[in-house]
């Protein structure tokens, strides 16, 4: 049970750090605008899952911030290694953030359903 703290207690301190590393450290175009929304960690701290949105809904957009974030992962590593007190800087893995899109839709459609009335 207090492993499953841990993990969440840096999950929290990943997701402030990689927000502040993408806006004052990585000087890649393609990484503006990318919002870090959740990071989840393996239990042993191994593999950091970090979920990212972005503005645009273009597809374009969103494969080059992917591309980006992928790039940029060695510089966000070392800048957390530098700001985090852990063994060892778990592997990040960047992914879209499906939420924010299936939210919208849902909101969509209740309001479909509202103006039906």
């Amino acid at each position: 049970m207090a492993n499953h703290f841990r993990t969440d207690r840096v999950g929290m301190e990943i997701k402030r750090e990689v927000n502040e590393i993408l806006q004052k450290k990585v000087r890649d175009p393609r990484v503006q605008g990318v919002t870090i929304t959740d990071v989840q960690m393996l239990g042993d701290l191994s593999v950091a899952k970090v979920y990212y949105s972005i503005m645009s809904d273009l597809a374009s957009d969103n494969q080059k911030a992917q591309t980006g974030l992928e790039k940029a992962t060695g510089t966000i590593k070392r800048e957390l290694g530098r700001k985090l007190a852990l063994y060892k800087i778990p592997d990040l893995v960047f992914e879209k953030d499906q939420s924010i899109e299936y939210g919208n839709k849902i909101d969509q459609l209740l309001r479909a359903l509202d103006n039906k009335d």
